[in-house]
């Protein structure tokens, strides 16, 4: 491999890399503008929960289309339609004159963001070989939690400064900047994987694990975004927490699931070698460990401990599950996998905040809540076990 082809796909990394972290800063910066739309549009917090899982049901029901779309038209055209329209429907996030408005625009976003996760995966597979892959796949998915953090420094200026629709025109101006910078990436570096591209899953010969896969995601995220919706009202009414002392807890796990992702890859290529279930099953352990520890803790020194401790176990795991099947599952088919085990994750996303409501709606308590996502991590550490390295 020459020089210039080193750099053509490094510069794409690179690109794809700003593309996610972008995508996930957007779900940060809707949450700092909740206030700032709540009072345009004189919405109940209801309504503004309505809002926010409008995008995560049409990002939901995308993964699996999205992914299949990436095989046929390959990743280069998937991630530019994706942050083409990603760009254009942020924009418009700031035009919204109405709840009803906000809602389908909010809803198309995530339709339109669905199918970036399995092109950029699948971006990585084609320009890498297997070998490294676990690794690029890690350190890509490290974006994720990169941009969230990043985001709140930046975004809480723009809407302070100006108001929380032009965060939205300032996001969606960026996204048109990235369309341009990996258009400029070389055509060469897929031209290669042209004809796989065009490959149709066949579902009676996808990989059985892939379905494990989709359990274990959506078990692990059940806890994740369930503890990370409702924390934060946990340490307010529960705790009493001050919102100012709030600020500086909020971030600690996110930041720690951040670490976990950029190194789970090198784990599990340095460590676990041949070993890469086994390295499932540590983390699913740990986090239902921790995870009980968090349940049974009083204090909230260890509640906080016991918290970041779960979203660093967690992390490990689930972008464990992408490092894994980057060195596994086929070339040809590989975006329609990556998007089938992503649409567990993100169902997973989807029950977890409504599950912790409804225990604590029906049973009054924040513990039984906590139980439940044990129990949640009960069942990670069963499906962990039912993987086998060999298909």
């Amino acid at each position: 491999m020459d020089n210039t082809t080193t750099r053509n796909k490094v510069w794409t990394f690179c690109v794809v890399y700003l593309g996610y972290m972008l995508l996930f800063a957007d779900r940060t910066v809707f949450n700092l503008a909740l206030a700032g739309i709540g009072k345009d549009f004189n919405m109940s917090p209801a309504a503004l929960g309505a809002a926010g899982s409008a995008f995560f049901l049409g990002y939901t029901l995308m993964q699996i289309p999205g992914g299949y779309l990436t095989d046929r038209f390959g990743a280069r055209a998937v991630v530019i339609s994706t942050l083409i329209l990603w760009s254009l429907l942020t924009g418009f996030t700031g035009l919204a004159w109405s709840f009803s408005a906000l809602v389908i625009i909010r809803f198309l976003f995530g339709v339109a963001e669905g199918p970036y996760p399995a092109a950029a995966l699948k971006q990585v597979a084609q320009n890498h070989p297997k070998k490294k892959r676990a690794q690029l796949t890690a350190l890509l998915m490290s974006s994720n939690y990169a941009g969230a953090a990043i985001a709140p420094f930046i975004i809480v200026q723009v809407i302070a400064a100006s108001g929380w629709r032009s965060a939205f025109y300032y996001l969606g101006a960026f996204g048109i900047i990235l369309v341009g910078l990996y258009a400029l990436s070389d055509r060469r570096a897929t031209a290669a994987t042209k004809k796989a591209t065009t490959h149709k899953i066949n579902w009676r010969e996808l990989d059985t694990r892939v379905w494990l896969f989709v359990i274990l995601g959506l078990a692990l995220n059940v806890i994740t975004k369930g503890l990370e919706t409702w924390m934060p009202i946990y340490f307010l009414t529960s705790q009493h927490l001050e919102l100012k002392k709030l600020a500086w807890l909020v971030p600690l796990p996110t930041i720690a699931g951040g670490i976990a992702a950029a190194i789970s890859g090198y784990l599990m290529v340095h460590l676990f070698k041949k070993k890469e279930v086994l390295m499932l099953i540590t983390a699913c352990v740990l986090t239902l460990l921790f995870m009980f520890g968090l349940f049974r803790s009083q204090s909230l020194f260890w509640i906080v401990s016991f918290q970041i401790l779960t979203y660093f176990a967690k992390s490990l795991a689930f972008t464990g599950i992408f490092d894994f099947a980057s060195q596994v599952l086929h070339d040809d088919s590989y975006g329609s996998a990556i998007g089938i085990i992503n649409f567990g994750g993100q169902l997973g996303g989807f029950v977890g905040p409504l599950l912790i409501g409804w225990i604590v709606q029906l049973t009054g308590s924040y513990s039984a809540a906590f139980l439940g996502l044990v129990i949640s991590a009960v069942i990670a550490v069963i499906t962990s076990f039912c993987i086998k390295r060999d298909r």
